[in-house]
């Protein structure tokens, strides 16, 4: 397992130097900067790796640019509209930059509009630290009252609809706002921040688009991309919905096993594969992710260690980060199984034998209270959980357990 860190550029509140301190062996990163849709220039990337070729005191790092994490699909793409022939041609040509620079493994995603959607980004948990979290009936207030969307009412229960309505009226102004730009911090770039009405712009592109459409489009992309990126000799592997649920009336595809079995069998080159994140996976209580990384394994190409915590009973409603050994995911056999699947590659000489994880999320504990971090990527809540992970890592891998000792 190939122990990586995302780091989203020189804007990063950590820098090159934390992440030696962290002892990761890889880095994952982003031209954030750069719209979807363009091509991403030799020298752009160029310069990316130089960055993290470098301490701060002009040294060398040792670190290199693993995966990249995402080059995002334009929505033009995603709906095959506008631009989209152009823009998978320039998708096309970005890997074929990437590539020349020696980067072999690209993530990428194809939700609708938003990349992610917490209703809480540091949600206070009993032991002081915080967290992202899911509250359902909190989306369904947001989703019925604030942004009104005249089908919402048809696609919640309706004891959802009743506490949604109930909490409404004792909501106040701020926390109203609050939730607004929570949700929209899930927009591309993180940093965007959009009026109702700009989200209701965003929602009605996709009225007339199902999730079977959106999937064939998928199918569509991959059909052109994917066998240029066998050719390269580059992996690009599909990151899961999340959460795992149509939300907003928006479509989604990438949220079970078989959603991911559809679109491997569609393009069956080795190239198309499965960003395994099992935060994102882990909020549907369907999803056994042991079971997912032995089925799916073949085509994994990077993993998103992370846990959370599912706070009901049914197929999916509130759930909240947990700590990376304390959520409703089994850890210690999703790991077990990521080295078995390791060890069958070694064996047939794969050069992809060590797959490229990171400790996706976090915490904020500690003094993570007192910087300003994404969402999600707390310095100490990160390496908390990168240590947990390195401590399976090793239990399983020592030659203890091949003795019988």
């Amino acid at each position: 397992m190939l122990q990586t860190w995302r780091w989203f550029g020189p804007t990063d509140a950590l820098s090159i130097d934390d992440l030696m301190q962290a002892g990761v062996r890889g880095v994952v990163s982003a031209l954030h900067h750069i719209p979807p849709g363009d091509t991403w220039l030799p020298q752009q990337i160029s310069q990316r790796q130089t960055d993290i070729a470098h301490m701060s005191n002009g040294s060398l790092s040792g670190l290199t640019w693993d995966v990249v994490e995402s080059l995002p699909v334009s929505e033009d793409i995603k709906r095959k509209t506008g631009d989209w022939k152009r823009h998978v041609a320039n998708y096309c040509e970005s890997l074929s930059n990437l590539r020349a620079a020696g980067i072999e493994v690209v993530c990428y995603n194809f939700m609708p509009v938003l990349d992610w959607t917490r209703t809480d980004l540091a949600y206070p948990l009993a032991n002081g630290a915080t967290c992202m979290r899911f509250d359902y009936i909190d989306f369904a207030v947001f989703d019925l009252h604030i942004l009104k969307r005249a089908q919402a009412a048809a696609e919640f229960p309706e004891d959802i609809i009743q506490a949604a309505t109930k909490r409404f009226a004792q909501m106040s102004e701020e926390r109203k706002k609050e939730l607004l730009d929570n949700i929209v911090c899930g927009l591309p770039g993180a940093a965007e921040s959009l009026s109702i009405e700009g989200v209701r712009e965003s929602l009605a592109v996709y009225n007339t688009i199902s999730a079977d459409q959106l999937r064939a489009n998928l199918i569509d992309f991959l059909s052109e991309v994917a066998p240029h990126a066998q050719m390269l000799g580059m992996r690009l592997c599909c990151h899961p919905d999340d959460p795992p649920i149509p939300l907003l009336g928006l479509p989604r595809i990438m949220s079970t096993q078989s959603d991911y079995q559809t679109i491997l069998a569609a393009v069956d080159v080795p190239s198309n594969g499965v960003t395994l994140c099992s935060g994102s996976l882990g909020a549907r209580n369907d999803n056994n992710l042991p079971q997912m990384m032995k089925q799916l394994g073949d085509r994994v190409h990077f993993l998103h260690l992370r846990n959370v915590k599912r706070e009901t009973d049914g197929l999916f409603g509130s759930f909240h980060e947990a700590e990376h050994l304390g959520g409703d995911t089994d850890m210690v056999a999703l790991i077990a199984a990521i080295l078995e699947e390791e060890r069958r590659r070694k064996v047939v000489g794969r050069a992809d034998a060590s797959i490229p994880f990171r400790p996706d999320h976090g915490q904020n504990i500690l003094d993570d209270h007192k910087r300003k971090s994404q969402p999600g990527y707390p310095a100490i809540g990160r390496l908390k959980g990168l240590a947990e992970l390195r401590g399976i890592e090793a239990a399983l891998s020592h030659k203890a357990l091949e003795s019988g000792l």
